[in-house]
């Protein structure tokens, strides 16, 4: 062997070397920053509600249906308090690996205009998962029939609106509905959707908003009259409730949304894996099926689409605040 081919070996064998040991430093990390095995651990899914609601059903939905996509377990973490701040804001602190995501619900779009360290700019958005329609309701022997005849009513004489508790969207709605049409509408927080469906039937406030989940049965069984439902389709659990835009108020749409969100600065490739796997156990039949029954809409959007959402709604609520 010549000189020259013994060094071309000896060179060849440093460049194998240096990048063997790069590998090994690295810790298995993609290009982008991210873990080249994601996930190799499990993932927390943070939820800002107690055990037993909306969010947290959504959640552990999803999580079923995710746990075998991603091949890892799922923990499902109940962190309420501070009108979901709480959760927020512990999310918002994590490192952003993947291994710690949450449910986000439409307040991120509202507790910064109400004085609240949050900021969704904090935050990635990683799609969204269901949508719970507002709907105005009224005691049974209510002399109300029509959502105009009540918006006509209040504009004479004020009345009060119940709702799941001060800062959230229920109150939003009844704020939004007074803005939109000059009814005098006084908002009364309750702690929760049962409570203030009971607070209609019960003949204790003049009318309520609440989730489609919360009030189907109450309709159905003739506790409450439900006027109008503030979304653009009629809901299949109330198909005799009109939408708000058939009863000549455009604009009009409030509901209780929910998506997947994780701290500001995935890496790409991390990010892609959530995503994908996100829409897939989004759009399965068994979190549709589970969504449907809650008497909520399983609405897909993807990370995107959103985000671009969020913003949107942010950028509403302000004036609806006061913030604008």
């Amino acid at each position: 062997m010549n000189r020259r081919s013994t060094h071309l070996i000896t060179a060849g064998a440093a460049v194998a070397a240096t990048a063997l040991a790069l590998s090994a430093c690295s810790g298995g990390q993609s290009e982008g920053g991210g873990d080249a095995d994601y996930p190799s651990d499990d993932v927390t899914l943070i939820v800002q509600a107690a055990a037993g609601g909306g969010s947290d059903l959504t959640s552990r939905a999803l999580s079923n249906e995710l746990e075998p996509i991603l091949d890892t377990s799922i923990v499902v973490e109940n962190r309420p308090g501070a009108s979901g701040s709480t959760a927020m804001q512990y999310v918002a602190d994590q490192e952003p690996d993947g291994y710690t995501i949450g449910f986000v619900p439409v307040e991120i779009a509202m507790l910064g205009h109400q004085e609240f360290d949050v900021d969704p700019a904090d935050y990635d958005f990683l799609g969204q998962l269901m949508l719970a329609p507002g709907v105005l309701v009224v005691p049974a022997d209510s002399p109300y029939e029509t959502l105009d005849g009540f918006i006509e009513g209040a504009k004479s004489e004020p009345v009060s609106v119940a709702n799941s508790g001060a800062g959230g969207i229920w109150e939003a709605a009844a704020l939004g509905l007074a803005d939109a049409t000059g009814a005098q509408i006084t908002p009364v927080p309750f702690d929760g959707g049962a409570p203030t469906v009971a607070a209609a039937i019960g003949d204790q406030v003049d009318a309520a908003v609440a989730g489609s989940g919360e009030v189907s049965a109450a309709v159905a069984e003739g506790q409450v009259k439900a006027l109008a439902i503030f979304h653009s389709e009629r809901h299949p659990d109330l198909p005799d409730t009109p939408t708000a835009a058939e009863e000549g108020y455009d604009d009009l749409e409030f509901g209780g949304w929910g998506g997947i969100y994780a701290p500001a600065g995935l890496p790409d490739d991390v990010r892609s894996t959530l995503e994908s796997a996100i829409e897939e156990a989004a759009t399965s039949d068994g979190f549709v099926d589970t969504i449907t029954a809650s008497g909520a809409l399983a609405v897909y959007k993807s990370s995107d689409e959103f985000a671009d959402f969020v913003s949107a709604e942010y950028d509403r609520f302000g004036p609806i605040l006061g913030n604008g």
